[in-house]
């Protein structure tokens, strides 16, 4: 058995949050229904390119799953998903706040139905706050989470970000663990729970180190000018001389001193007193006389914490990802198959089995009228 073969989960959610959140929960085995709405249904359906006839992005996001098709705005919409709330174990839901509340299936006329409901609102402001109706997207949440401002190109401009963190970091992942949390807490009380879990309040966390500096010292970080964000020769990213990229990490002093005996970095250049952009252009320098393929032939065998900036082809190529067997997993539809979406799930913990993504509305009359 895994972990959660005896857990239903009934999933409101579009697009990528909430059915991320599934995705994990049913690869660990839980059984997750898709309510959505008739002839369009998920938002991600409709996204390019395809696979099959589906979108890959909605594939990829949602194999292993049962789809039901139910307008939410009928008035028998309640009483004919009754007999799914009543044995329902979770429910997601990622509208905006009151929205379920309208429908009649907000969380406390839910929890009448069923105490041990654990109920998952996944927002980007959360369910109060003066932000808490405001149309967002995780680029936003970026911003005025203070994230955005951190990350800045050469030119001093924020860049947009290849990662949606909002979105996954601090939406799918949290809604994941305090689902489990509250799993874990219903053993012991029989009760469920009421989860608000708010993008931008999660956010938060990966300027730990930067509300530490501004909290107890009063130095509150900008764009480029702290260690971690461009500020230090010990944590850039240097041009080499065929026009790839060095992503130079050599924090500790033991890496720095074994970096600048490779690269041969002059002495005054060395010391923690040294001017640290005259320090940085000096790395520069030196770093774009050679191609990638030399510095890597340099740095090996010696420990400087140095890699090269892989296109994410040569990532899913690395032969370390295929040791690690991360994309032998897969979804499949019509006699196609493509690599699943690795998670963070351990194998221990999921079914390694393909899976396939569900035809909208297919398990309509089997889960409501049977």
């Amino acid at each position: 058995m895994r972990p959660l073969d005896n857990i239903t989960v009934l999933d409101f959610s579009t697009l990528l949050p909430g059915p991320l959140a599934g995705l994990m929960l049913a690869r660990a085995g839980a059984h997750v229904i898709k309510i959505e709405r008739p002839k369009t249904g998920d938002e991600m359906r409709t996204y390019e390119p395809k696979f099959s006839d589906f979108s890959v992005n909605f594939a990829l996001l949602n194999e292993g799953k049962e789809s039901i098709a139910m307008d939410l705005k009928s008035k028998d919409a309640k009483d004919r998903l009754k007999p799914l709330i009543e044995k329902a174990d979770v429910l997601i839901e990622q509208f905006r706040p009151a929205v379920m509340d309208r429908l009649g299936l907000g969380y406390e006329a839910l929890k009448r139905m069923n105490p041990g409901l654990i109920y998952c609102s996944i927002t980007g402001w959360g369910q109060s706050g003066p932000k808490a109706k405001i149309a967002a997207h995780d680029l936003n949440y970026m911003a005025e989470a203070g994230i955005l401002g951190l990350s800045v190109g050469s030119d001093g401009a924020p860049v947009v970000p290849s990662v949606l963190a909002a979105d996954i970091a601090a939406g799918a992942y949290p809604a994941v663990m305090n689902i489990l949390l509250a799993l874990r807490n219903r053993e012991t009380t029989k009760q469920g729970a009421y989860l608000d879990v708010a993008m931008g309040d999660n956010l938060l966390t990966f300027a730990y180190w930067g509300l530490g500096n501004g909290f107890a010292a009063g130095e509150w970080p900008g764009g480029g000018d702290a260690l971690v964000t461009g500020g230090s020769p010990r944590y850039q990213i240097y041009a080499t001389a065929d026009g790839r990229y060095l992503a130079a990490a050599p924090l500790e002093e033991k890496f720095w001193t074994n970096f600048c005996e490779v690269i041969k970095l002059p002495q005054e250049s060395r010391s923690a007193s040294a001017d640290r952009i005259q320090v940085i252009g000096e790395v520069a320098r030196i770093i774009k006389t050679k191609s990638a393929a030399q510095w890597m032939q340099e740095f090996a065998g010696s420990d400087v914490c140095c890699s090269i900036v892989a296109s994410l082809k040569e990532a899913v190529d690395d032969p370390h990802f295929a040791a690690r067997k991360l994309l032998d997993r897969s979804v499949t539809a019509d006699g196609r198959s493509m690599p699943a979406l690795p998670l963070p799930i351990l194998g221990i913990f999921a079914d390694g089995a393909a899976g396939s993504p569900p035809r909208l509305g297919a398990s309509t009359s089997k889960l409501l009228n049977g």
